[in-house]
């Protein structure tokens, strides 16, 4: 079925001017909330859950869930599901999309925030297109998440039963619309204090313990064992792969991590991530930071031959998946793409989704691109022909029978 790309070109500058970081989402859910009630989607079917109640990081709202009843022939049909994540990176503040050509631009410094307000656009539309023209499908429910971008926590925290029981969805959050990702990878994060001792470092250094050197140490340790960044070990069929990164030093906690240059450093916090397709594999890469970082610890001593101490610790942040291609939601989404005249192409992402979390509630969930291009960068842009692509795409497996 063809879709007004005017329109749905229109939401999405509208969607882009909304500020809404990750956590501050408040906005952009009575922005997206108003759009729907605009293209005819009742106030009544329209509501905010409480998830964010249960997410451990400070949340302005819940995620918005959308229930859209079965029209036609498919009324009674098995319901589906569309989601996307609503929030952006924090480098998106201040963003000023501007079309040029077939692409939006940034006049900022800024992240554009296509990631992901290239699949508010899709959903909106989607309930716009099936209104505007009448057409038959099945129950539909519209999911929009928060806290993707640090965490899936949306996804992460939804109740299911509020979703009205999908026997199956589709999620907008990529780059090319014909993209078929059944799967991605698992990550553990991490972080470990690093305890040290603090002395005058021009008066008696050897007093101290740095801790600056104890991470110094274990970071040179995994780098030489090969732990750090892409992370390969084995060969042929033992071959196993991931990757890692360390993020944030800082003095965590109210601590100093060495604020003054004239004392030895006596405490680091230190925060990093594992992942791989494999889950053992990333628990894997964890427990050779963990080890680095204790054997770091041993390894410095002060003049009185007393070491640092580490504590580490670490949390599964979500579970790797690959679905199996002869899944009725797989097949769903091959045949849909090859509908609207695109190559599906199937894959698995090196990257987290919402879509991790909504396949561990046991709700198989295929996703597709919607446009984005180098997102969580300043150079980000958005092409318009995969953006019009997805919003097609989404009307085709809303309608499909």
């Amino acid at each position: 079925m063809p879709v007004d790309v005017k329109a749905a070109t229109d939401r999405l500058m509208r969607f882009l001017a909304v500020e809404g970081v990750t956590g501050k989402e408040a906005a952009i859910g009575r922005e997206l909330s108003a759009a729907l009630r605009e293209v005819g989607v009742p106030a009544d079917t329209i509501r905010l859950d409480d998830a964010n109640t249960r997410i451990p990081v400070p949340t302005e709202t819940g995620n918005l869930i959308v229930d859209l009843p079965g029209r036609g022939a498919m009324h009674n049909q098995p319901r589906i599901m569309f989601m996307t994540h609503m929030d952006t990176v924090p480098l998106c503040a201040g963003a000023k999309p501007k079309i040029s050509g077939r692409r939006i631009v940034n006049e900022a410094k800024t992240a554009l925030g296509g990631d992901n307000r290239c699949g508010c656009g899709v959903l909106v539309t989607l309930a716009a297109e099936l209104a505007k023209q009448n057409l038959d499908h099945p129950p539909i429910t519209l999911l929009f998440c928060v806290r993707e971008e640090s965490g899936l926590y949306g996804a992460r925290h939804v109740r299911t039963a509020e979703l009205g029981s999908p026997v199956m969805a589709f999620n907008f959050d990529g780059g090319a619309a014909s993209n078929v990702t059944i799967g991605a990878v698992g990550a553990d994060r991490w972080q470990v204090e690093i305890f040290g001792r603090a002395s005058h470092a021009g008066v008696a250094p050897e007093r101290g313990i740095s801790s600056t050197m104890i991470l110094a140490l274990a970071l040179a340790d995994l780098k030489a064992g090969g732990w750090f960044g892409k992370v390969v070990k084995g060969k042929g069929q033992e071959k196993r792969q991931g990757t890692s990164n360390v993020g944030p030093v800082t003095g965590g906690e109210g601590r100093p991590a060495g604020d003054a240059t004239n004392v030895v450093t006596d405490y680091v916090h230190v925060r990093g991530e594992s992942r791989s397709h494999d889950a053992r594999f990333f628990k894997e890469i964890t427990r050779a930071y963990k080890t680095a970082f204790e054997k770091a610890a041993r390894r410095v001593k002060n003049s009185d031959g007393k070491t640092g101490k580490v504590r580490f610790k670490a949390e599964t942040d979500y579970y790797p998946f690959r679905m199996k291609e002869s899944l009725p939601v797989v097949k769903r989404a091959v045949a849909a793409v090859s509908g609207i005249g695109a190559a599906p192409a199937i894959r698995a992402a090196n990257g987290g989704l919402d879509a991790n979390w909504m396949v561990r509630h046991g709700v198989p969930t295929v996703t597709f691109g919607a446009g984005q291009n180098e997102p969580h960068t300043t150079d980000e842009w958005i092409n318009l022909d995969e953006y019009d692509k997805a919003c097609a795409l989404a009307v085709q497996l809303a309608t499909m029978r």
